[in-house]
């Protein structure tokens, strides 16, 4: 799930270095392709999630958003100061504690409701996740050179496979028992672990802008750095 990649290691920088020259570019392109992929998924899933009234199906669409945000502000920020940085994070912050809160009322309300989800759609659906988690992480395994770090491209992979292993297996168990209860569990599960990378990048934002305008260094040096 979201986790550390949300997070921020995973195409916002966290990879240590900042690229330079052709690697620029080669990370520019990574990470613009990885983005299409985890923002066409996420499409994909909120719109299998709508049409199957599965909950798990549209908090996965919200953890790819995650990370598709996460490369969006990654792209965003390069070339860009510490200032810049701390308010893409804010803004990511915010929209991903909105949806996430979004979700988490929805889904309360469809287990009020009772509502039982399409499991044969979800499982398709989850697979075809899996296999743009696995695709994104061999571009930003190609990619890497440019600034991320094997341990980031892992983190990528490992938290898309898990929260399609988990829409899988709430799935089965909506089918299995003909109740939605799985459904709902999941998505609560998914929901949460996005928000706390949201509530993780919105401390991260407001320390960077608390030190952005800081009073200004005594030695003279400022905040260049």
């Amino acid at each position: 799930m979201a986790g550390n990649c949300c997070g921020g290691s995973c195409g916002s920088g966290g990879g240590g270095g900042r690229p330079n020259g052709g690697r620029q570019a080669d990370y520019r392109r990574t990470l613009r392709m990885a983005l299409l992929v985890n923002g066409l998924m996420a499409a994909v899933a909120l719109a299998a999630g709508l049409e199957t009234q599965s909950m798990a199906l549209r908090a996965s669409a919200l953890d790819f958003l995650a990370v598709a945000l996460t490369h969006g502000v990654g792209l965003w920020m390069m070339g860009r100061g510490l200032e810049s940085r701390g308010w893409a994070t804010l803004a990511r912050g915010l929209a991903l504690t909105l949806l996430g809160l979004g979700v988490v009322a929805a889904t309360a309300w469809s287990a009020y409701a009772g509502t039982v989800p399409d499991a044969p759609v979800m499982s398709l659906v989850a697979l075809l996740g899996m296999g743009a988690s696995l695709s994104a992480a061999v571009l930003l395994f190609a990619g890497r050179r440019g600034g991320l770090t094997l341990r980031a491209v892992w983190l990528c992979a490992r938290n898309g496979m898990l929260t399609n292993a988990a829409v899988m297996m709430a799935a089965a168990g909506a089918w299995t028992m003909g109740q939605g209860w799985p459904d709902h569990l999941v998505a609560a599960v998914i929901a949460a672990t996005v928000l706390s990378g949201a509530m993780s990048a919105l401390r991260q934002a407001l320390g960077e802008l608390r030190a952005w305008h800081a009073p200004a260094d005594p030695t003279g040096l400022g905040k260049g750095a």
